[in-house]
C-alpha cells in the first residue's frame, strides 16, 4: 500500500500499523517549497493492486512516484519526486534515467548488486548508496539471488530548512509561529485539541 500525504497547514496525523504479524514499511519525508508550506493538506492512497507495475528481462518495478520503464505513477508529488521499488533477478541489468540535476539514492532491501559498472562495488542489504549528479544509474545483479531495492530521487529546492519536532519550515521564526498556531488551535489546527486516531484493521 502507498500512502502519500502532503502535510501543508494545520494537519495532525499518525501512522500506526494495525495488521497482525510481521510488517515492513518505509517512510520518506519530502520537503515542500516555501511557497507551498501553508497549502491545504492532501492525501493519496493506492492499494497494492493499483500501484503501476511492470516486469521485463528479469527486472520488476513498482512505480510509487515518478516514471520507469514506460509506466508512470498516478501519485501527484508537489515537489518533483521519484520513488521506485525494483526487483532484479540473477543476471538482470537495470539502466534507470534520473534527471541530471536531481539528488538521488538507493536503499538495498534484499540481496546484492553491483552499482555503476559490471565490476563496480557490490552493495548488500541494509545499505544506502548516495548517487552523484548525472543522467541515471546502472545496476547489475551478478549474484545467485534476487536483489530488491528502492531508488528515490527528487529535485533540490535549494532553500533553507529549519526543523523542530514535527514542524519543518524555512526559518526558526516560522516554526515558532506554527507551534503557536498548534497550541492556540488556529490556522488549520482548530480540531487538533480533541483529535484522536481511529485504528483501521487491515485483513
Amino acid at each position: 500500500m502507498v500512502q502519500w500525504m502532503t502535510a501543508g497547514r494545520g494537519i495532525v496525523h499518525c501512522e500506526m500499523p494495525a495488521s497482525k504479524g510481521k510488517q515492513h514499511g518505509l517512510q520518506l519525508w519530502v520537503n515542500l517549497a516555501a511557497k507551498d508550506k501553508m497549502i491545504d493538506p492532501n492525501y493519496q492512497e493506492l492499494e497494492d493492486k493499483d500501484i503501476p507495475k511492470i516486469h521485463k528481462d528479469g527486472v520488476s518495478v513498482s512505480v510509487i512516484a515518478g516514471e520507469s520503464m514506460g509506466i508512470k505513477s498516478p501519485v501527484y508529488t508537489r515537489t518533483p519526486t521519484m520513488y521506485l521499488d525494483f526487483k532484479l533477478e540473477p543476471g538482470a541489468v537495470l539502466h534507470q534515467a534520473i534527471p541530471d540535476d536531481w539528488n538521488a539514492f538507493v536503499y538495498v532491501l534484499e540481496g546484492e548488486s553491483s552499482f555503476g559498472s559490471p565490476n563496480g562495488p557490490v552493495i548488500g542489504a541494509n545499505h544506502t548508496i548516495q548517487l552523484g549528479m548525472g543522467d541515471g544509474v546502472s545496476i547489475w545483479n551478478k549474484s545467485q539471488g534476487l536483489c530488491r531495492f528502492v531508488l528515490i530521487g527528487g529535485q533540490p529546492l535549494n532553500e533553507p530548512v529549519f526543523q523542530y519536532g514535527p514542524f519543518v519550515m524555512n526559518t526558526k521564526e516560522q516554526v515558532m509561529d506554527a507551534i503557536q498556531d498548534y497550541q492556540s488551535g488556529r490556522n488549520g489546527f482548530e480540531r487538533a485539541a480533541g483529535w484522536q486516531s481511529d485504528p483501521v484493521t487491515l485483513e
